[in-house]
């Protein structure tokens, strides 16, 4: 596999991650957190800073755009939901110890 092929196939794989993450609005951040140790928000600031390391200027808003397929605000109105007791202990677990 040459690198034109890797990075058509990262970039595939890419936009199927967010797909999904953009099907699966009843999976919260908090969920994706607590078990993986990244979110929606994490996975759009990753993009923002690969578009600055290429000299592409994007605002946080503007790649939050990209990985919700909506405006976060809107996202957040329709689909997030306060944080259960059972997920805050979650979370709390899986984030790294100082």
């Amino acid at each position: 596999m040459d690198d034109a092929q890797r990075i058509s196939l990262e970039a595939a794989a890419f936009r199927r991650l967010v797909a999904h993450l953009q099907a699966r609005t009843d999976v919260q951040n908090i969920d994706l957190m607590g078990l993986a140790g990244f979110c929606r928000n994490c996975l759009s600031r990753w993009y923002r800073e690969a578009a600055e390391a290429e000299g592409v200027a994007l605002t946080d808003a503007a790649a939050r755009e990209i990985v919700y397929g909506m405006p976060y605000e809107a996202w957040k109105a329709q689909h997030q939901q306060p944080a259960t007791p059972a997920q805050q202990a979650a979370f709390e677990a899986g984030r790294p110890k100082d």
